[in-house]
């Protein structure tokens, strides 16, 4: 069976953009949805609430307040999980970037 030849660009010329990537930054969306950038700020809030938690449980731990070293524990490897969850994706993020930046025009 031979092999009919890719068509350029010209094909899909007609084809709406579909506005996913402005929807997708745009913080009040008419559906309701979240935005990216509310998320990640979100995420973000999370993880500095998870380490001040830890902080005030470590404080409290040292100081003798803290009746269960287990909630302490706990806390800790929370942020842990979080931060190090957080690092990864700034790392994909930069990675992605990085790679656009090299795509030609």
């Amino acid at each position: 069976m031979p092999v009919s030849p890719i068509g350029g660009l010209g094909a899909v010329a007609n084809v709406a953009p579909t506005g996913y990537l402005t929807d997708a930054l745009e913080p009040g969306r008419a559906d309701g949805g979240a935005s990216f950038g509310v998320s990640l700020a979100s995420a973000v809030d999370g993880l500095a609430s998870a380490q001040q938690k830890s902080s005030t449980l470590a404080v409290q731990a040292v100081t003798g307040q803290l009746e269960d070293i287990h909630d302490y524990t706990i806390a800790a490897t929370e942020a842990q999980v979080a931060l190090e969850l957080t690092a990864a994706v700034r790392n994909k993020a930069v990675d992605a970037f990085t790679e656009i930046m090299r795509m030609q025009a």
